[in-house]
């Protein structure tokens, strides 16, 4: 892999510490400072939001400035924002620490930038293997950023401040090595549609749908039942805070460990029996979940959870430069992740509730209907295009 692509990594191993720290820690930060319990897992989800409303304006300024002046801009917001969360915690500010979360989605927005980049700096048939390279940089990710909150108590005396100092300084190193090492790729020669044309002839591709779809799933569900997970076990089921952390880490690195090998899966299943992979095991995390509420099924099943959100995301994001045409490729990557994220944020933002209102059984079941919907859309993909044979799939969209 070209150096661009290592140095992408190293940077989203550090700044992208920030999700699992907040998937960990903001519900948990949350109870004594949130005006109800209903509100604890409002940070959580205005993380999320944030991501949803920045990913479509990143997009476009990368377009405008450059990715790596976006990138070292957002490692600043960044530091900014840990800080803000810091002081927030300090002072028992539920309003600053959802501020806080709220910046931080948008930094979020544009490392997600970070796997668009990394496909750029490689040849075409190489994308796969860059993309799903980027997410393993989520297995330094998925360990260190809960850890924060342990290493932290050694650097301030409360529970979770001190985590926030150290993400500050992850933020730095991360805006060093982007400083240091990343470099441009030259801009593409070509004239750029219209936004509103490139809109147009993207919604009207069935390609383009199924790419964003297989992302939206993914991240969707996932963040509905992840975000409900550290309450349902912490809070309903009196799991220790060890036991709980050890579950989220688990799950977050099962997102990112099938990225060793995610790529070949793509280019040896092509993108159709990807998407249908992650969807069975998605619906095996459902099965497990509501079999019993044991620490064992809590981790098989946020296990499974983390494996199908990697098959379904490496799927949709490696499809998707086949379906855009090279001037599209700002305003489709821009859209993708305002579908993905915007998918992500009705989890977060639903989670609570529908915890509080089904129970974790519930919660899980409810998940059906959307697997199934995905199947129904994919196999209607694959009427349409019954020739797709490995990485060959949606070529045709344009």
């Amino acid at each position: 892999m070209p150096a661009n692509v290592w140095i992408l990594f190293f940077a989203q191993a550090l700044a992208m510490s920030g999700t699992p720290l907040m998937v960990f820690a903001a519900a948990l930060a949350s109870r004594d400072i949130a005006p109800s319990p209903a509100w604890v897992t409002l940070p959580a989800a205005l993380l999320v939001a944030g991501t949803a409303c920045s990913v479509y304006p990143s997009a476009q300024l990368a377009r405008k400035w450059g990715r790596k002046h976006l990138f070292m801009s957002a490692m600043m917001v960044g530091a900014f924002a840990a800080l803000l969360a810091m002081v927030a915690l300090k002072h028992d500010s539920f309003i600053g620490f959802s501020s806080a979360a709220l910046l931080l989605g948008g930094v979020i927005a544009v490392c997600q930038q970070f796997r668009f980049a990394a496909m750029e700096s490689v040849e075409k048939e190489q994308m796969p293997m860059a993309a799903s390279r980027l997410l393993t940089a989520g297995l330094i990710s998925a360990w260190l950023g809960p850890e924060l909150v342990f290493f932290g108590q050694y650097v301030m005396d409360d529970t979770f401040s001190g985590a926030f100092l150290l993400l500050t300084g992850l933020f730095i190193g991360a805006l060093a090595v982007l400083g240091l090492g990343y470099k441009n790729n030259p801009e593409d020669a070509r004239s750029y549609s219209s936004s509103r044309c490139s809109k147009r002839l993207l919604l009207k591709n069935p390609g383009f749908w199924i790419a964003a779809a297989s992302g939206a799933v993914g991240y969707g569900v996932m963040s509905f039942i992840m975000t409900a997970t550290p309450i349902s076990m912490h809070e309903l089921d009196q799991f220790s805070l060890s036991d709980t952390k050890r579950v989220i880490q688990s799950h977050i690195m099962a997102m990112f460990i099938p990225s060793l090998f995610a790529g070949f899966l793509v280019k040896a299943l092509g993108h159709i029996r990807m998407i249908y992979s992650g969807l069975v095991i998605l619906a095996g995390c459902v099965l497990v979940g509501v079999i019993d509420n044991s620490f064992m099924h809590y981790w098989w099943a946020l296990i499974a959870l983390g494996v199908a959100w990697n098959f379904l995301f490496v799927a949709g994001t490696s499809l998707l430069p086949s379906v855009y045409q090279p001037e599209q490729k700002h305003t489709a990557q821009g859209l993708n992740d305002t579908m993905v994220f915007g998918a992500q944020t009705v989890g977060a933002l639903t989670s609570g509730m529908a915890l509080q209102w089904l129970g974790w059984t519930g919660l899980l079941l409810a998940m059906l209907p959307v697997i199934v919907a995905m199947a129904g859309l994919v196999a209607w993909w694959q009427q349409k295009r019954p020739s797709e044979e490995g990485h060959h799939v949606g070529t045709a969209g344009h």
